[in-house]
Formats: structure tokens, C-alpha cells, sequence
């Protein structure tokens, strides 16, 4: 496996034995971001929100669209989208984090989105509710989350059957070398304070998409035309608080969940030091954003 595959699966897998208990694995993903709601939403005007808010404009929502968003968080791309399909539109955002929901719910609110449901549940397991117009979605959306799903590929495949004849689907994945710096280090840190962290873990199957060429080539797979990926370029200055908050707010948090509070203040100390002796002053965030119609 490559260093960037490497990372990516690390980041990715979240827990090991995955494959063996998908849903427990899901349920404690759900557990993994409720815990770090607060800071995932200090990541958002950085990190979750302008990847989100370019899916919808690249995705070309149309008043009216029926749009299904799963491993929606906080809803970075649900909310943008709702914007676009208007009041004659409607938007369901799935996740297994409650408190991440329930901030997507606020900012709704906030902005008097009245077309938008965000519903607890299991993407793998979810069917249209009898408000989508004939059971099927014209839109279906995912940012950062296609990868959580167990067994992805199969659980894509039946996504996508929630969907019109016509569709549009879109992801966006980090692309190759993004986040590198900053999960090197903290899986460096992680393991010298937990001996058995660097034990193997099973890579996501989707490991790998992080260039548009494999990304093409995946959404092909899956009977996808007129494939559009392009490169985002996110660099965030970097901060001690903000290296912090990309741990504790995202899947990176994961290992740390059973750890005392005095093993994590030594992890986050041993990794903000490797970064400043790495001399890493700057986040690559960089991001591939994939949409393509569907004809079934």
C-alpha cells in the first residue's frame, strides 16, 4: 500500500474489525462524531463547508429536485442544497450522528429552510419516505462520507437505486496527498502512547480514489456518463487549536476514544510537537469533487 493509500485507509477505517461487525462499526462511527460535534463544527467554515458548497453548485440542482444527502453531518452540502431546489424541492440528510444532526437542524432554522429533514439512520438501510414524489430521488449526494459506508461499493449500488431513471449523483473524497502531514504525525504520536495503535488495520475499499482518474473510473463502475471531477484547493493555515479541532472533529479521534484523558493530553502534545519540529505551517485540504448523470 502506498503512503497516501496508507493514510487515507488509516483515516478511513476508524476501527478494526469493521468488516466482521459493519453494524457495530457504524454505530460507533455515529459515537465517534457525536463526541467531537463541537469541534467538527469549528472545522466547518474551513474544511466541511466549501467542499459541501461546491458539490451542490457542481451537482446543478434545479427547483424542484428531490435530493437524498448520506453522511450528511452537520449538512455542508444538504444545506447549500436545499438553497438551490427551493421551496418546491425537498432534501433528506442521513447520518448515525445524532448531535451532528441536530446542528444541521439549527442552521436550518437559522436560515428558515423548511424543505430540508434530517433523519438519524443507516444510508445502507434507508428507503424513500412517501413525500418523494413516485419513491425516487433525482439527486443523490455525499461529502467526505461515500468511503464510511461498509462495504462501499455494494452500499453505492443500492444508493443508487433509490434514484430516477435519470439522475445526478456526486461525491467529493480527499485527493492524493491531502491531510498527509497532519495524520502522519498523529499517527505517530498515537503510537508511541498506545502500543498497540500500529497494529494492521483493514483498508476502506475506497482507499484509493484520490485521483480524478480512479474516481472516473469508479463512478463509471456504477453506469455513470458524463463524469465531472474537478480539484479543489483548500490550504489552511495552521494553527495549534485548528490541528487540534482536525483530530478531535473528524475520524481521527477515533483511537483516542478509550484512552484516559492523561494518555490524550500526551498524544496531542507529542503531535503538536512533530509538526512544529516537521515545520508544517499550512493544511492540505485539497479535495476531488466527482458528479455524473445516471441513465438506468
Amino acid at each position: 500500500m502506498s503512503d497516501s493509500a496508507d493514510v487515507a485507509a488509516r483515516h478511513t477505517a476508524v476501527l478494526t474489525g469493521a468488516a466482521e461487525d459493519p453494524g457495530g462499526a457504524t454505530e460507533a462511527l455515529g459515537q465517534v462524531f457525536d463526541a467531537g460535534a463541537r469541534e467538527f463544527d469549528r472545522l466547518t467554515p474551513t474544511v466541511w463547508g466549501p467542499a459541501g458548497q461546491s458539490l451542490a453548485f457542481q451537482l446543478r440542482l434545479r427547483p424542484g429536485d428531490t435530493v437524498l444527502d448520506v453522511c450528511c453531518g452537520a449538512g455542508a452540502s444538504a444545506i447549500p442544497a436545499a438553497a438551490a431546489v427551493g421551496p418546491t424541492g425537498l432534501v433528506h440528510a442521513v447520518d448515525v450522528a445524532d448531535d451532528l444532526l441536530e446542528l444541521g437542524r439549527v442552521t436550518a432554522s437559522d436560515r428558515a429552510l423548511r424543505n430540508i429533514d434530517f433523519v438519524r439512520a443507516d444510508a445502507t438501510r434507508w428507503e424513500p419516505p412517501s413525500d418523494v414524489p413516485l419513491g425516487r430521488y433525482d439527486v443523490l449526494s455525499c461529502s467526505y462520507g461515500i468511503f464510511f459506508l461498509p462495504h462501499p461499493n455494494m452500499a453505492t449500488a443500492r444508493l443508487l437505486r433509490l434514484l430516477r431513471p435519470v439522475s445526478r449523483v456526486g461525491v467529493t473524497v480527499w485527493r492524493r496527498g491531502a491531510l498527509e502531514d497532519v495524520t502522519g504525525a498523529y499517527f505517530e504520536a498515537v503510537a508511541r502512547h498506545v502500543p498497540d495503535a500500529s497494529r494492521p488495520i483493514r483498508p476502506s475499499a475506497l482507499a484509493d480514489l484520490d485521483t480524478p482518474d480512479a474516481l472516473r473510473a469508479w463512478l463509471s463502475r456504477f453506469g455513470a456518463a458524463s463524469v465531472e471531477v474537478n480539484e479543489l484547493s483548500n490550504l489552511i493555515p495552521l494553527s495549534p487549536e485548528f490541528a487540534w479541532d482536525l483530530v478531535l472533529g473528524s475520524a481521527l479521534r477515533a483511537p483516542l476514544m478509550s484512552l484516559t484523558d492523561d494518555v490524550v493530553e500526551a498524544v496531542r502534545l507529542e503531535y503538536l510537537a512533530l509538526l512544529t519540529e516537521r515545520d508544517v505551517e499550512v493544511v492540505d485540504a485539497g479535495t476531488l469533487v466527482a458528479t455524473a448523470v445516471v441513465v438506468r
